[in-house]
Formats: C-alpha cells, structure tokens, sequence
C-alpha cells in the first residue's frame, strides 16, 4: 500500500494558479488509479478530478472542468492537479486519494483507500 504526502496549497487571488502535487511512497504506484478531492467548511468531501494508472483516461468534475488538469508521472511517483483561474468557490483543503485499480478511476470518494492529510487553497478575491 502507498502513502501520500500533498504539497503545493496556499493562498493565491482569483483568477491566479496553482499546481498541486501528490507524492506516493512504494514501489507499485504505477498500479493505482488517483484521484483528487476537496472539502470547505461546513461542506462534504466532493470530487474534483481523476486519472487511471497510465493517465489515459481522465475525469474531471463540471465544477474544474477546463480550468484544471490531473496528470501523473510514474517515474516520480507523483500525481499532480494543475488548477487555473481560480475562484474564490475552489477554497477547500484538497485531498489525494489512491486505490490499487486497473481500470477506470473512481469518482466517488468511498471508493478510495488511501488518503493524504490535504493541502489548503485559499483563493482570496
């Protein structure tokens, strides 16, 4: 099993970018589907984006969608969650999540086992 360790968060004004980053320990992480979550106060955990082990195929939540985009790089161990013009709505601490799968990655967050302790987003508008 992997551990994940999230970097990247921070305080950034609407309209600005950030670049999150999941790293994961272990020697298989090219076998695991990854995916980031987001939870605001008072809010649940929701889905925001993504990506099968060989990063062929992507989802991302309507809510992102053409403002951010999930990538990985197996050689580094590392999935990142590159976000762009920001909202002032996208402030949340950001989860990564791994689950050892083949196939397509899942977008609901039970379906993950493997969690990172979040990274916050302040977008300040």
């Amino acid at each position: 099993q992997v551990q994940l360790v999230e970097s990247g968060g921070g305080l950034v004004q609407a309209g600005g970018s950030l670049r999150l980053s999941c790293a994961a320990s272990g020697r298989t992480f090219s076998n695991y589907a990854m995916g980031w979550f987001r939870q605001a106060p008072g809010k649940e955990r929701e889905f925001v984006a993504a990506i099968n082990w060989s990063g062929g195929t992507r989802y991302y939540a309507d809510s992102v969608k053409g403002r951010s985009t999930i990538y990985r790089d197996n050689t580094r161990n590392t999935v990142y969650l590159q976000m762009n013009s920001l909202k002032s709505e996208d402030t949340a601490v950001y989860y990564c999540a791994a689950v050892n799968r083949l196939g397509a990655p899942p977008r609901i967050y039970r379906e993950y086992d493997t969690w990172g302790q979040g990274t916050q987003v302040t977008v300040s508008s």
